[in-house]
């Protein structure tokens, strides 16, 4: 299987952190060195592996967000 290629550009932040210390984070990554893209998902310590996760375009994260606001929470 081919390495998967990427760069974290820039932390945002966390959402929670499991027992065994993998985070589900917010970040701004590069897959394959194109234009980054913001990314969800769970990383070990040490962004040395990942699980699965969502990449979003800024279009996309707005709308998520104009989204998330509209709910009653």
């Amino acid at each position: 299987m081919a390495e998967i290629k990427f760069e974290i550009t820039q932390n945002i932040g966390f959402l929670s952190e499991g027992a065994k210390g993998w985070k589900k984070e917010i970040n701004l990554i590069s897959w394959s060195d194109r234009e980054p893209k913001y990314d969800i998902r769970d990383w070990s310590p040490g962004h040395d592996k990942m699980g699965k996760g969502i990449t979003l375009t800024k279009e996309e994260l707005i709308t998520l967000r104009n989204i998330l606001n509209q709910l009653n929470i």
